[in-house]
């Protein structure tokens, strides 16, 4: 079983977890934890998600930055068995990893290459139109 959360500054995450929600509508459980929005410690929204029956439970978190106070609040969780903290939450990685584990175990290599994935599909698109608009007048 799977637990995913996204968590943002403001908004980024509930959007994430409505468009993921609309892609893969049977994914499981997702908690979306959107910071700063009202006075709410962003401390307690993330115990409260945090807590779990069973230590089998993949947690997977992703967050929007590496080393934002979002990010920094989930550090303190990574020593417990099965949880997984990822920053940098993007569409292309979340679908990857996703769709890669959807009737098995997470493992770092699933996590690692769903990141490297993610990183191939993040393109300049005026340059790679250009490259391919050259690629045509070669041939």
């Amino acid at each position: 079983m799977k637990k995913i959360i996204f968590a943002s500054h403001h908004n980024l995450a509930v959007g994430l977890k409505d468009t993921v929600q609309y892609i893969l509508p049977n994914v499981g459980e997702i908690t979306a934890i959107a910071g700063y929005i009202d006075n709410s410690s962003i401390e307690e929204k993330i115990n409260e998600v945090m807590v779990r029956d069973n230590e089998d439970t993949d947690i997977l978190i992703f967050t929007d930055m590496l080393g934002g106070s979002v990010n920094q609040a989930f550090i303190k969780y990574i020593n417990q068995p099965n949880v997984y903290l990822i920053t940098g939450m993007n569409l292309p990685v979340v679908l990857t990893i996703l769709l890669n584990t959807l009737n098995k175990r997470l493992t770092d290599n699933h996590i690692r290459e769903a990141i490297q994935e993610a990183q191939d599909q993040l393109v300049y698109v005026n340059d790679y139109l250009k490259n391919i608009v050259v690629d045509e007048e070669d041939e």
